[in-house]
């Protein structure tokens, strides 16, 4: 299947290891519905790449110089919300892999992943669709963490959700400012989010927030 109008699906490979590239190109050289429209070998380059290209499926390695997978991955998603992101992963990367998912990749799969299992995953991507391999999902199944988040810590993140700000927050609540602050600085560290909107998607992804 192609993506939009018939035409080819435009895929763009980050991956710091120039044999990782060289194999990925190579696989979708001979896919007719396929083209490689640009390769980066680290996450600036890739989100850099990806706003000159808009390619519709962007193979994002997890771990990359400069700027990782994740930040790269969510940088890439909101300046080109049309640009899907599949990443590909290794065994022991389960926390940058769910928090990559979380910032809007659409895919993952293991580094070792068949052929056919690749190129399938680029068309789902392609097409909208959600494409995370078994491996991947045992993976993430097996790994999932515990995590707890006081009721203060959940209020605050759920207006932080809503879109407020922590001076509108504080008056809501009837609580100061730095208070506001101090609660969601802690739902931050459980979640591992380094931004007010990563805490909000990794939070719903884990159950602990209704989209």
């Amino acid at each position: 299947m192609s993506s939009k109008a018939g035409r080819k699906i435009r895929v763009m490979l980050a991956d710091d290891h120039l044999v990782v590239r060289m194999g990925l190109a190579a696989i979708i050289s001979i896919e007719r519905d396929m083209e490689l429209v640009g390769e980066a070998a680290d996450g600036a380059e890739a989100v850099k790449l990806a706003a000159e290209l808009h390619p519709d499926v962007v193979i994002m390695d997890i771990m990359m110089p400069k700027l990782d997978g994740v930040a790269a991955t969510a940088e890439i998603r909101k300046r080109n919300p049309e640009t899907q992101i599949l990443i590909l992963t290794t065994f022991g990367t389960s926390d940058d892999l769910r928090r990559a998912l979380a910032v809007g990749a659409i895919g993952a799969l293991v580094k070792d992943s068949a052929q056919t299992e690749l190129v399938n995953a680029i068309r789902e991507c392609a097409a909208g669709r959600k494409s995370i391999s078994p491996a991947v999902e045992r993976q993430l199944q097996y790994e999932m963490p515990k995590i707890e988040l006081s009721p203060r810590q959940l209020e605050m993140l759920n207006y932080v959700a809503k879109g407020f700000n922590n001076a509108e927050i504080a008056n809501m609540v009837g609580i100061g400012r730095d208070c506001v602050k101090a609660h969601l600085s802690a739902a931050f560290t459980r979640l591992d989010a380094s931004s007010r909107s990563e805490a909000v998607a990794i939070a719903i992804r884990l159950g602990l927030l209704q989209r």
